[in-house]
Order: structure tokens, then C-alpha cells, then sequence
């Protein structure tokens, strides 16, 4: 019996399912729409039954970029948002693909069809006849002799099962890998791909037949006449993009074992549960049998569904949310519907307009020791807007909205009406994503005094890697469907309007409503965070914090203008010259965006690898860990490496940042993310400090263009020595780190020694550096493959660095485990704080997504506990500048490191001001060290 394979496109299955039954949907007495969850069980049943697989998966995306995303940024942007109902299916489907059980394959940074083509070829190198059931075209360039399409039917059809001669056949092309070709230049106009401006499918058939490639069409583009040369001219470098974007991967770090694909008995238990759920009846007898029965599900005539005005039925439930939205994305986006709204639910909502009515609601406020308050502005950049108005609630369904003049000296005048109440210290306010509130308040000289509670970071906490828009948390948490922001300034783009154009009453409604649901909110995720035991994180470092944040990014940082046009002149110089000695060393002028025509060069003409790999597409792969192996070997690919470097370099930073200066200040301010990293780390945008490269020469002089505000001040930059290490060191209690921690040792030359089996003394450079390498890649479950490709060692070599380190430091092996058998019995893990994360897949039978939570498992402690450190140092620090009344202030947090601008005659006190209150900030049994400097600019100060 030969073996045979399916791997089913989930999302492409979801999507064609829920759009056949769109114009007769299928809806519970709930009001649900059960459309895709209905199709998708369906087509999964008869494919098994037909087709009697041996083995099978099913390939989901995630919501993470993927490598397209970062070289287009519009990757899929085009592509309209799911219906609410689908979304809503997602997680019932994957519970009925549990129930068959049957392995899910998805991996962050890669998409299903990435994950499905690699296995695809995986599976049948191993002697399968695999099946990619999906009804997407891009997947013609993955077939061979043993691996197909398999359309499932459609209306009554019948199946389309396409090999290479189908494939090439559709297309009129000769090779299956000329797939990529087509769509290089017609573009794909699903996925957002642009292609050649002009250019069909035809018109690209008709090209790739006299060329045979892109790269061909490209090289001849002279010689083709009229228009269409014109058009293949303009478009070369959209059309090498979109070849790329087009473009498969097959190398996605997974691996076929066939063990984990065998088909299984279905868990009838767990599919019981879910058909009766969305109620279906006969669809659960045909694949359950006749004994299936559900006390739930009445047997008598179909429920009356309430309808709209349009006949779309009402529904009333809502549904658990994932990953992180924006503040005002309406919650029927993403699939949860509430059956509550301000049209059907009593409020009252006050509009306070007066000055007799601003002293009559102060007195109000300051009879009260909870306040939710909430801003409204003409933009959604906290320091470059006005307000327009504010709101505030501290009684459940009740709230008041004070609308503000155009004129901001009239603002001023009823924002110190209110400052009593902000000058409160024994108040607590309560808001979501508060920040961008205090920041507003800030640029009209109001602080808020007392204690604040986050609706949004409490949420981050309760579920870290949850969506948490307020729309959706009140839909969710609430059963509740407040105004959309779109209903009153329109759609996001350029004809969006802002809060002033709004008219009062209905900007009252709206912004009472916010304060209200959000105060309803924090009566609701109070006692879940006592539940969940994670207060500790929330009021101690989470809560503080915002108003560190707060100050940090009202002050942003000076940007050297100046000196950025400088580099960047520089590096144009150096990139021209880069490309010349390519063109130069290759004795060919050649384009060096193809990376065909790269690997021709460096493979055929220059012969550099005889071994050279090729991708799928026929074509060598020169991608950047490939050159880095043959930089060694021809100073051409150095040359190709400084191109690639400095034209990145040079258009994502250097160029870029000073388009990010603000106009009102001059200077540039990051806005930071609290409640992003599931770990608990800070992330940035605009500009994302994190990115910035500093392990490049080139790289790091990017921080050169960052200076003080003025000659009275320095920049100071402090940050922590070694402190994940210091922190597993401290967790897993391991003697011999804690002792060569303890005796001051270089912790890299220590383990180099202990690894080596050699004296410190005779430790070698390579030596330190590999040990390096173990020390940090141990956390993040390095393999002895992995090591010896980071280290261009053998794999010998690493396995034994691997087993000799176990052996030096056990203690650390025993900390991984336990860690491990810790999240399978709780569910969670968790930081010395108290900070968690919950694991859904530590006990997923899939090894794959099961080796994922169990590396994260090992990991998140001692990332997260090194975020809970720097937090509770910059609160310490911020609270100790203050207490001081410092002229200094703190301007930047990039992971351990913390940026100052040092007012000159404050320095001596300031530095070790910041040294001690980072040591002292979370006490454990391993000395903690930080190390300060100081600059002209940021790269002298580190």
C-alpha cells in the first residue's frame, strides 16, 4: 500500500467554505454563523473517507510577519478583513481538527504554504505521494512527479488533482518553477503583489515563451518593443519583489516524521463536544454514527434567529480574543459580537459645559478615591495634538463629558478648573492605555498625582497574548458594543476626520461611553488579577511605570541632522563603491537585486562552491547566511555583504529618522509599548530603537546622531552586565556559575575553561567566543546543529560544547526541566515576580508546536525577570530624579540599557544615583552589576 500524504491549507479551506454557504448561511439558535466551521469539517471528512490518506496535517498562518511583510511592507494589505463570522470559527476549527486527530503545523515568521512546501518535499524525498489540498494557484511551483494539487469540489464538482503537466499545462509554460516567473510579473493582486504595472497573464505567458525566465524578461527588456518594453523597464525592480514574494520557502526549520502525520482514530468525545456546540445534527451522525446525541441541541423546528434590518441575523454571544489591537478597532472585526450597546442599554451621560457645571462636577470628583477619565484629541500622536475634550465616570453606566474650546488658552482655563482633582494623590485613575492621556496632560502642564490602574495593562497580565482594544474587552469581558470612533470621523486614511469636527452631543455619548465601559472594565479585571496572582507585577511595576514612560517620551531625544545627511552622503559613497568592486572582481556587469544572476557569478563563473546549494526554483541560494560561510573564500562577497549592509543601513535609519522629528519640539520621540512582548519587554516604534544594529561598525554609528539637548548636558548610557545570565544563574542556583559570578570571573572565559577542560589563563579567543555562544543559546534551546552553523564548527565539536556545559553547570539542565514539567502541570510559567505566561501547546502531541512552548517555557522566566529588573530600575531611578528635583532626565530604554540626558553640573550625582538603584532594584543571590559612561552622543556615552 503506498504511502500517501495530505497537508490541507487551512486558511484557504476556511475561506472557501464560509463563502459557498454565503448566500444560504447556516445559523445556531444563538445566532452564530457556522458557515466555515460547517464546509471545513465536510470537505476534512469526505477527504479522509474518499481518499483514505495514510498520513495527514493541516497547515494554519499565524500573526506574526513573516519575512515577505519586512520586504514589502503592503504585503496582503489589500486584502480585506476577514469577516467577523470567520474569525469566530477558527478556534472551533481547530478544536474539530484536534478531535480527528490530526496534527497542526504553524510557525511564527513563515506561512502555511511555506510550512506545507517543505514537508511537501520532505515527505516525498521519503518516498510519499503527497497531496497540497488547497486551491491556491501559487502552489504549481511545488509540484514534481510525486506531489500534486488536490482542489477539493466546489457546487457539486468534482476534485482537480494537478501534477507538473497539469501545472504547466494551465500556465502554457515548460517547468513548473516558471510558476514563480508568471506571478513575478503579473503580480497577484490577493496577496498585494504588484508585478509589472500592465502586465497580465497572457501578456506574462507570452514573455516567460520567448525568455524563459523574469531574469530573462528583465536582461531583454531593450529589445522588446513599444509599450510593453516600456512597462517591463519601469517595472524591473517591482517585478525582482515580486518574484521573491511569490516565491515558496522550502527550509522552514521544520521536519517530517512520519510518526507525527499517521492517521488516527477520531476523539469522539472532544468532536461530540464541539458538533453539539454548533449544533450539528446530521453532519455529527455521519461522522459520529447514529448514537450521537446532544441534550442541547432541541430537536424541534429551527430557532427563530433575531435579524437586522437586513436580514443578517443578530448574534449574542461573544468569543475569547487573541493578539494585540489598537484602542479603537471595533470588536465585529474580529470576530467577537456583543448584544449590548448604548442604543438598548441604560446610561446616563452628562454634558458639562459650563463653568458653574466644571465646579459643580470638580466637587463631585473630589468626593471620590476612583476616577476614570479619558481624553479626546485631534490626532493619535500624544505629542503633536490638541484636546478636544475629556471625560470622566466613576459610577457605573453614569459619566460626564467637558467639551474643550478650539482656543487653547480656553483649554487651559477649564483644565485648571479640574487640576485639584489631578493634583489628588490618594486618588486613583483608572483608564486604558492611559499613557497617551498623561502625555496630553503633560503638554498643558497637568500631572497627575495620584496612582493609576491600566484597564489595558491589567488585561496584559490576565492575557498576555491577548487582543485588548477597549471595543473588544468591553465585547468580550462586557457582552457590550460601544460607538465605533468610524461611525463619527470615518474610515482610517486620508478623508478621516478628527473628534473637533465631531457635534458635541454625539462626541459626548461617545466619550462618556469610554470613560464608563472602561471604568466597568477595571471593576471586572480587578478580581481576575487577584485570581490570577499576578497583582504583584501590576501594581508594582506595570502601573508605576506609565508615568515613567510618560516623561520619557514627552522629553524625546535630539537628533544631529546634520550629521545624518553627512553618513548618509558617506555610505552612498561606499555602496558605489562596494557595487564597482563586485562588478570589478566578477569581470561582469551584472544586477545585483537578482539573486539568479548573483549565483551565476559566484557559482558558475567564479566557482566559489562546487557543493552550492540551489532553491526549489533551480536558482543558487545566496542569501546572507550562505555568503557569510563563503566570505572567507573571495573578497567579492565581502564587497556583496557591505552593499547589502549599507543600502539597508542606509534607507531604514539613517534617511528615515529625520522624518520622524517633531515639529512642535524639534526633537524625536519614541512611543513605547507596554503590553506588546508576552515576555514583559518594552518594544518601541517610531523609531524602534530596538532594531537599530549595533554589532556592526557601520551599524553603531547610527547612534552618533543622537546628542544632548543642549551644551549644559551629556548623554549618559548605563546598562547591566550579563544579567539573563546572571538571572539563570540565580534561578537554577547553580554552584559553579553562582561561584564565578560571585569571584568576579569573566562568566564567558569561566564556561570557555569549564567546557574546554583548560586553565582560565590559557583560554583563547575562539575559545571565549564559542563558550559565548553555548552561554546564551543554551536558554533559547540551541541544538548542536544550530551551534555549529552559528560557529562554523563541526557538529562534533558542538555537541561535545553542549554535553560539557550540561555536565559543568547541571544545575542549569535541572532548572530547564523542571521549568518544562512546571508548565505541563500548571499550564504557565512565570518570572520571580510573579509575572506569567500561559503555554497552551506544552502538552500538544504535535513535537513541532510542543518543542516551541517548551522553549518558551525555559526562557520566558529569565527574559521576563530581566524586564521586571530594568522596569522596577527605571521607577526607582525616576522617583529618585524627582525626589531630587534633577534637571536630568531619562530618555531611552533599549532591553538592559537606559539613555540619559545628564545635566553637566548633576553628573557626579546622577551616575551613581542610576548604578545603585539599578543593582538594588530586584535583589538576588548573584551580585548584580551595571556599568555607566557618558558621551557627546549616544555611541560615546555606550
Amino acid at each position: 500500500m503506498s504511502k500517501k500524504l495530505f497537508l490541507l491549507d487551512a486558511m484557504a479551506l476556511v475561506y472557501r467554505a464560509y463563502y459557498a454557504l454565503l448566500r444560504n448561511p447556516r445559523i445556531t439558535s444563538k445566532g452564530r454563523n457556522t458557515n466555515a466551521q460547517f464546509g471545513f469539517t465536510s470537505t476534512l471528512f469526505d477527504l479522509i473517507n474518499k481518499e483514505k490518506p495514510t498520513h495527514i496535517a493541516v497547515a494554519f498562518d499565524t500573526h506574526a510577519p513573516t519575512e515577505r511583510h519586512t520586504d514589502f511592507e503592503d504585503y496582503k494589505a489589500n486584502r480585506e478583513e476577514a469577516p467577523e463570522d470567520l474569525i469566530d470559527a477558527l478556534p472551533d476549527i481547530k478544536r474539530i481538527i484536534e478531535g480527528f486527530n490530526i496534527p497542526v503545523l504553524e510557525l511564527d515568521g513563515y506561512e502555511a504554504d511555506d510550512i506545507i512546501g517543505t514537508v511537501a518535499w520532505q515527505a516525498a524525498d521519503a518516498g510519499y505521494e503527497v497531496y497540497m489540498v488547497t486551491p491556491d494557484k501559487d502552489y504549481g511551483q511545488l509540484v514534481r512527479d510525486n506531489i500534486f494539487i488536490y482542489k477539493p469540489p466546489t457546487g457539486g464538482g468534482t476534485v482537480e488533482i494537478m501534477g507538473p503537466k497539469e501545472v504547466c499545462d494551465k500556465w502554457q509554460i515548460k517547468r513548473v518553477d516558471q510558476v514563480i516567473d508568471i506571478l513575478g510579473l503579473m503580480g497577484d493582486a490577493v496577496d498585494n503583489i504588484p508585478g509589472i504595472a500592465g502586465v497580465g497573464e497572457k501578456t506574462a505567458m507570452k514573455l516567460l515563451a520567448e525568455y524563459d525566465t523574469l531574469e530573462g524578461v528583465l536582461e531583454n527588456a531593450a529589445n522588446i518593443k513599444g509599450k510593453l518594453g516600456e512597462k517591463v523597464l519601469a517595472g524591473k525592480e517591482a517585478a525582482i519583489l515580486s518574484k521573491k514574494l511569490a516565491t515558496i520557502i522550502t527550509n522552514v526549520p521544520v521536519e517530517f516524521h512520519e510518526e507525527n502525520y499517521c492517521i488516527k482514530a477520531m476523539n469522539k468525545e472532544v468532536l461530540s463536544e464541539v458538533f453539539a456546540e454548533l449544533e450539528f445534527r446530521a453532519l455529527a451522525k455521519r461522522i459520529l454514527g447514529e448514537g450521537f446525541t446532544d441534550s442541547s441541541i432541541t430537536p424541534s423546528a429551527p430557532t427563530a434567529v433575531q435579524q437586522d434590518l437586513f436580514g443578517n441575523p443578530v448574534a449574542t454571544t461573544a468569543a475569547p480574543a487573541a493578539a494585540v489591537a489598537t484602542n479603537d478597532e471595533p470588536a465585529e472585526q474580529i470576530g467577537l459580537v456583543a448584544d449590548k450597546n448604548i442604543d438598548n442599554t441604560p446610561h446616563s451621560y452628562h454634558l458639562v459645559g459650563t463653568p458653574e457645571e466644571h465646579v459643580e462636577l470638580l466637587q463631585q470628583l473630589l468626593q471620590q478615591k476612583e476616577i476614570c477619565f479619558d481624553t479626546e484629541t485631534t490626532g493619535t500622536d500624544a505629542n503633536n495634538v490638541e484636546l478636544v475634550g475629556m471625560s470622566f465616570s466613576f459610577t457605573p453606566t453614569v459619566a460626564y463629558y467637558v467639551p474643550f474650546p478650539a482656543d487653547q488658552n480656553g483649554v487651559r482655563d477649564i483644565l485648571h478648573t479640574f487640576k485639584p482633582i489631578f493634583d489628588k494623590e490618594d486618588v486613583t485613575f483608572i483608564g486604558q492605555n492611559l499613557k497617551y492621556d498623561l502625555i496630553v496632560l503633560k503638554w498643558y502642564d497637568v500631572e497627575v498625582k495620584g496612582t493609576i490602574f491600566d484597564t489595558m495593562l491589567a488585561h496584559y497580565l490576565i492575557e498576555p497574548e491577548g487582543r485588548r482594544s477597549m471595543d473588544l474587552l468591553s465585547a468580550q469581558y462586557l457582552g457590550y458594543a460601544p460607538v465605533s470612533i468610524e461611525t463619527l470621523i470615518g474610515k482610517k486614511g486620508k478623508n478621516q476626520g478628527n473628534m473637533r469636527d465631531v457635534p458635541v452631543e454625539k462626541a459626548k455619548d461617545y466619550a462618556a461611553e469610554d470613560a464608563d465601559i472602561t471604568l466597568q472594565l477595571k471593576h471586572k479585571f480587578a478580581p481576575i488579577v487577584d485570581a490570577k496572582e499576578v497583582g504583584k507585577v501590576l501594581y508594582e511595576v506595570e502601573n508605576p511605570l506609565v508615568k515613567v514612560l510618560t516623561d520619557m517620551e514627552v522629553e524625546g531625544i535630539s537628533i544631529d541632522t546634520q550629521a545624518l545627511a553627512d553618513y548618509s552622503a558617506e555610505l552612498q559613497t561606499e555602496i558605489q563603491r562596494a557595487e564597482e568592486s563586485v562588478y570589478e572582481q566578477a569581470g561582469v556587469r551584472f544586477n545585483l537585486a537578482s539573486p539568479k544572476q548573483l549565483g551565476e557569478v559566484l557559482f558558475e563563473k567564479l566557482q566559489l562552491d562546487p557543493k552550492a546549494k540551489k532553491t526549489k526554483t533551480g536558482q543558487y541560494a545566496t542569501g546572507e547566511d550562505v555568503l557569510q560561510k563563503l566570505s572567507s573564500k573571495h573578497k567579492i562577497v565581502e564587497d556583496i555583504l557591505i552593499f547589502r549592509e549599507l543600502t539597508k543601513l542606509k534607507s531604514t535609519y539613517i534617511d528615515a529618522l529625520p522624518t520622524m522629528i517633531n515639529p512642535r519640539t524639534g526633537r524625536v520621540h519614541t512611543s513605547y509599548n507596554q503590553a506588546v512582548a508576552v515576555t514583559g519587554r518594552l518594544s518601541s516604534n517610531n523609531p524602534n530603537l530596538q532594531n537599530i544594529p549595533i554589532r556592526t561598525e557601520r551599524g553603531r554609528e547610527i547612534r552618533k546622531a543622537f546628542i544632548p539637548r543642549s551644551e549644559e548636558f551629556t548623554l549618559v548610557s548605563a546598562d547591566y552586565s550579563q544579567i539573563e545570565l546572571r538571572i539563570i544563574a540565580a534561578i537554577s542556583e547553580d554552584a559553579n556559575m553562582l561561584e564565578a559570578f560571585r569571584s568576579g570571573l569573566d562568566i564567558h572565559t569561566a564556561t570557555a575553561a569549564k567546557v574546554y577542560g583548560v586553565e582560565i589563563a590559557d583560554v583563547t579567543g575562539d575559545m571565549r567566543r564559542n563558550a559565548k555562544s553555548v552561554n546564551f543559546g543554551i536558554i533559547y534551546g540551541v541544538s548542536a546543529f544550530g551551534l555549529s552553523e552559528n560557529l562554523g564548527i563541526p557538529r562534533a565539536e558542538a555537541k561535545m560544547l553542549i554535553d560539557n556545559y550540561f555536565q559543568q553547570y547541571p544545575a542549569i539542565r535541572q532548572y530547564m526541566q523542571d521549568q518544562v514539567e512546571f508548565a505541563q502541570r500548571t499550564g504557565y510559567v512565570q518570572t520571580l515576580l510573579g509575572r506569567k505566561r500561559w503555554l497552551k501547546d506544552i502538552n500538544s502531541s504535535n513535537a513541532v508546536v510542543r518543542g516551541f512552548a517548551e522553549r518558551n517555557a525555559i526562557n520566558m522566566p529569565i527574559q521576563g525577570t530581566a524586564a521586571d529588573m530594568i522596569k522596577l530600575a527605571m521607577i526607582r531611578i525616576h522617583k529618585a530624579m524627582k525626589a531630587q528635583n534633577m534637571r536630568s532626565k531619562m530618555l531611552l530604554q533599549v532591553h538592559d540599557e537606559l539613555v540619559f540626558d545628564a545635566y553637566l553640573p548633576e553628573l557626579d550625582i546622577l551616575k551613581p544615583l542610576i548604578i545603585e538603584n539599578m543593582k538594588a532594584a530586584l535583589p538576588l543571590n548573584v551580585p548584580i552589576e551595571a556599568e555607566v559612561g557618558t558621551g557627546k552622543n549616544w555611541l560615546e556615552a555606550h
